[in-house]
Parts: structure tokens; C-alpha cells; sequence
């Protein structure tokens, strides 16, 4: 957290000021000692005094097992969802041992106390679904740079804080909520009033964003992805809503000067061509807040119309609800998908009351997101385009914008399953290619502590069952260079090798071991040895054998 400190007693009577008369998580009683606290931290490796040890409980963890370890290293307070008595535990007499409902959600409170509840300081623009949340962030926080308005930004890609970048903690999106404070903290003390927060379900069920003060919620889609986690679609969707949920939330009580967010009515932004469109919109009827909606129909608050896909661009005119004319837009944002994207953002930035023009200006100027269809070009005769694609729906949406970057060419993959995470969708994303695209070749992405053989195998599985024919239309590959490289020796003039599931991630997981690895950065070692008619180097992973 801060370089500063903060005492317990404190925390908790900031924590009971900003939530008294609401319906929001109240401070637990405490009649203890004050103590002097410096960080919370869930890692016992990072314990010593003046921390506070947050026990969480996780799918498959849980930190209570390591308190003891954590008292042994010095820490000041524990905090705990279970009694010292019930894990056998001898308390030191300076050891704060308090116990919650639920210790993330304590934390997040906690943590919003200790920064002073900055989100009460800023118009908050939280962003979810499966996929495209990080171009619809990046589109509308160009809109709102382009609109004059001091916004900042947490996505998967970066932290944005008045214009100083900061990359995030690898394979995360919406950091841990000390963490979110902390940030929001530096966008009020750098000035900004607005901030566009990128909230994934894992955030969501976690309560890394509680305490953040909701002003408008926008969903992108909600499709396959994380249902191992989530225990199915009906979990899933429940985490996604729960942003929603924060939108029709008491207000935290802590007085704001932040005029835009005095005046702009809460705003619930959905897509009404995704399935989730029907059972949020149900949700949300009757509540005191505004529901708007953009498609690709009518009677939509934006929805686009004269669509024309190029192999490096978008063309359309965007429609918006009171806006008399329709917006050319020419944006360098390829595919339906980013439509979608473009759609969700501007109906954002409608309702923050910007301008038309100023809009389509924002949108133009979007400049190409760092591994969301980037291409990489070396002179080769045939497209090459990394992207972050890493669910069935964002590799079948990739697939339909490399259709077209081209005419008449095919479209080759690169794609592997991550380890340890919903095994349904290695089975889904093989059939989806198989299906979709016209040659695959599977390999690695983060097996993590799992068999790759094994998780390559259910793909190829898969793939076979779709049509596909080992050695003719799909291969496995295990070293991710090596099957870019390969994908690389298959491809025509025409053709569109298209290498999804790490886009912007800057390593993969084997074992406990995170190795250096970018996907643009191998795809230009792979294109230069295939032009120069070389073998593929190693690139450090263990999957590279001589």
C-alpha cells in the first residue's frame, strides 16, 4: 500500500463513517489495542512488523493454515474469517487477531479506508465481460482524452494515471484491491476526476472492487470463459452482475467536490445483440438508475450502420440516440467485434455528456492496442496478426476479422489452453478453429502445474471430432516458437497467420516457473529465421528440445 502508516482504530472509524445508514459491509467490533499497521499481504514470505496478514479464502486455498507462520514472522494483526481457539492457536499479547464475515472484503473496505475512499473523488466507469474489455476501455478513455477530460485507466494492458503508463502484475487484470485504492489514490492527488476501471468476474467475486463507488457499469458480452471457477455460466454471470449490483448500492458516505459525479445519473451501458442482454436488462428494470443499449439494430442508444471490414481498418456510420446525423467513422480497429467495442464506448461517452464530433475524434485517433490484432510485418507475403484472443467466442471473433484482412486466403492459427483453468474450453476453442479457421497448430499457453502433452491431446481430441485431420488440417506443436515458426512455413501469399491467447502477456507459466515470453516479440525472431530460411531458435521456454 502507501509508504505511510495508518492505525487500526482509524481504519475501522473511517470505514464506520463512510457506511453508516447504508446497506454496505459494517466495520467488525474492536476493543482491543491500537496498533501502528504498514500493509496488508497475503504472502507469509512478505510478513514482518507492521503487517497486517489477510487469511483468505480462495477456490482451492486458504490462508488460514498459514497464520501461525505468519505470527512467527512478526506480524501485528491477522485478519481472519475463523477463531484463533478453532485453529489451535497461541496468540502473542501484541498480535491483533480480528475476525470478519469475509477477509477480502474486509481488506477491500480496509484498504478504501486507508486511501480515504479516492473513488468518492472520481466519476467511475467500470467495464466487464468476456471479451473486448480492454479495446472498449482504451476507445472510450480516448474518447474522454480527446474531450478534455482528466481520466485515468486500469486495464490488462497498463495503468494510466494522467498520462504516466505503468505496466500491471503479469496475469491480471484488475489488480488486488489494496492495489486499486492505491491507484485511485494517485488519480485524485494527480487531479484526474474520471477513471475507466477494466473488472473482470474474478475481481468481482473476490471483492477486489469493493468499496469502489460505482458510477456507471458497461458490459461488453458474457460468454464462455472461467467456469471452472465460477461452477458453471449461472456462477459466471452472477460474478459479471455484481457490478450492476454496485451501481444500484447506497452511497458511501464521504463528502465529494467531483461535480460530474454529483450530476450524472448512474448508467448501466449493455449490449442488446448478447445473451446477456435479457436477464441484466430484467435485473436492472424498475431501479433508479438509466439503461442504455447499443447493437447492431434499431432502437439502440448507438448502433452502426454502412459497415465496411479492410484488412487494416473499419468503416461505418455510427447512430446516436438524439443525434440527428450519423457519424462517418473510419477507425484502424478491424472486425465486428471492435464494432461491438466502438458501439459500448460511445454510448459511455454519450451518457458522460461528450460531444458528438468529439466522439467520432476519440474513436479515429484509437490508435492499435498492444496484442489485440496487431500486426507484424517483416516484408513477408502474407499477413501475420498476434492477438489476445483466449476464449471460443474472441478466437472465433479473431477468425471472422482475419476473413477479412484478406480475399481468397487462409486463415492459419496458433493457439494453445491454459493449465489449471476451465478445461471445457480447450474442447471448444480446437472446435472453433477446426471449424472456423482453415489450418490450426496447437501448442503451449501457461500449462502451468498440468500435463501439456495431456491438455494438447484433449484439443486435438476435439479438433478431430470437428472434422479437422491430424497432419493435413491441425498439428500439435508444443514449443510455441517452434509452432509459430511452423504456422509461419504453412502460410501462401494471402494468407493470414493469425497467433492468439497471450497478445500483451510478457510471460507463460510451466510448472511454478513464469518464463519471459511475448508473442510479438517471438513472432519477429520466427519471421526472421523463416525468411533468412533458418531453424527456429530458442526462446528460453523448457519446451525447446535440441
Amino acid at each position: 500500500m502507501s509508504d505511510n502508516t495508518r492505525n487500526l482504530r482509524d481504519l475501522l472509524a473511517s470505514w464506520a463513517a463512510a457506511v453508516h445508514n447504508t446497506h454496505h459491509p459494517q466495520p467488525p467490533a474492536y476493543g482491543g489495542p491500537d496498533v501502528t499497521l504498514t500493509r496488508f499481504t497475503e504472502k507469509t514470505s512478505d510478513v514482518e512488523p507492521g503487517v497486517c496478514f489477510v487469511a483468505r479464502v480462495r477456490t482451492g486455498s486458504d490462508g488460514h493454515p498459514y497464520i501461525e507462520r505468519a505470527i512467527e514472522a512478526g506480524a501485528t494483526m491477522i485478519l481472519a474469517q475463523r477463531p484463533a481457539e478453532e485453529l489451535n492457536l497461541r496468540l502473542p499479547p501484541n498480535v491483533v487477531y480480528l475476525i470478519v464475515p469475509d477477509t477480502a472484503e474486509a481488506q477491500a473496505w480496509l484498504a478504501a479506508a486507508w486511501e480515504g475512499f479516492p473513488s468518492r473523488q472520481l466519476m467511475m466507469i467500470g467495464i466487464t465481460g468476456t471479451d473486448g474489455k480492454t479495446t472498449t476501455a482504451n476507445i472510450l478513455f480516448n474518447i474522454l482524452r480527446a474531450a478534455g477530460i482528466r481520466a485515468g485507466l486500469l486495464s490488462t494492458i497498463k495503468a494510466d494515471i494522467g498520462g504516466a503508463e505503468e505496466l500491471l502484475e503479469l496475469h491480471v487484470t484488475t489488480p488486488e484491491s489494496p492495489v486499486v485504492q492505491r491507484y485511485l489514490r494517485r488519480m485524485v492527488d494527480a487531479g484526474l476526476t474520471h477513471c475507466i476501471l477494466e473488472t473482470t468476474s474474478h475481481a468481482l467475486a473476490q471483492h477486489r472492487v469493493a468499496a469502489v463507488d460505482f458510477d456507471m457499469a458497461v458490459v461488453t458480452n458474457i460468454t464462455h470463459e472461467h467456469l471452472d471457477y465460477h461452477g458453471g455460466y449461472e456462477g459466471y454471470f452472477a460474478a459479471k452482475r455484481k457490478l450492476f449490483e454496485y451501481l444500484l448500492g447506497d452511497l458511501i458516505r464521504v463528502p465529494t467536490h467531483n461535480r460530474a459525479k454529483v450530476e450524472t445519473r448512474r448508467t448501466a451501458v449493455l449490449n442488446r445483440d448478447d445473451q446477456s442482454f435479457a436477464p441484466l436488462n430484467e435485473f436492472l428494470a424498475g431501479r433508479p438508475l438509466d439503461v442504455l443499449t447499443y447493437g447492431l439494430g434499431e432502437g439502440n442508444d448507438a448502433t452502426a450502420g454502412a459497415i465496411a471490414y479492410g484488412p487494416h481498418e473499419t468503416q461505418l456510420s455510427l447512430h446516436l440516440a438524439g443525434v440527428a446525423q450519423p457519424l462517418a467513422i473510419r477507425a484502424p480497429l478491424p472486425g465486428v467485434f471492435n464494432v461491438y467495442n466502438m458501439l459500448a464506448a460511445a454510448t459511455a461517452a454519450q451518457a458522460l455528456a461528450v460531444e458528438p464530433e468529439i466522439i467520432r475524434e476519440g474513436i479515429e485517433e484509437t490508435t492499435y492496442l498492444s496484442g489485440r490484432m496487431e500486426r507484424i510485418d517483416r516484408g513477408q507475403p502474407f499477413l501475420v496478426v498476434v492477438d489476445f484472443a483466449h476464449t471460443p467466442s474472441a478466437l472465433e471473433r479473431a477468425i471472422d476479422a482475419a476473413r477479412g484482412m484478406t480475399i481468397g486466403g487462409r486463415i492459419i492459427t496458433v493457439f494453445g489452453s491454459a493449465g489449471k483453468r476451465d478445461v471445457a474450453k480447450r474442447r471448444l476453442m480446437a472446435e472453433v478453429s477446426a471449424r472456423a479457421a482453415d489450418l490450426t497448430v496447437l501448442t503451449a499457453e501457461d500449462p502451468r502445474t498440468e500435463s501439456l502433452d495431456d491438455i494438447l491431446a484433449m484439443m486435438a481430441g476435439a479438433a478431430t471430432a470437428s472434422g479437422g485431420v491430424e497432419g493435413d488440417t491441425f498439428w500439435r506443436v508444443p514449443d510455441r516458437g517452434r509452432a509459430i515458426h511452423f504456422a509461419l512455413g504453412l502460410a501462401r501469399q494471402g494468407d493470414v497467420v493469425l497467433i492468439c491467447g497471450k497478445g500483451h502477456e510478457q510471460s507463460m507459466c510451466f510448472g511454478a516457473v513464469e518464463y519471459a515470453w511475448d508473442d510479438r516479440d517471438a513472432t519477429v525472431a520466427a519471421l526472421e529465421a523463416y525468411l533468412e530460411g533458418r531453424e527456429m531458435v530458442d526462446l528460453g521456454l523448457p519446451t525447446f528440445k535440441p
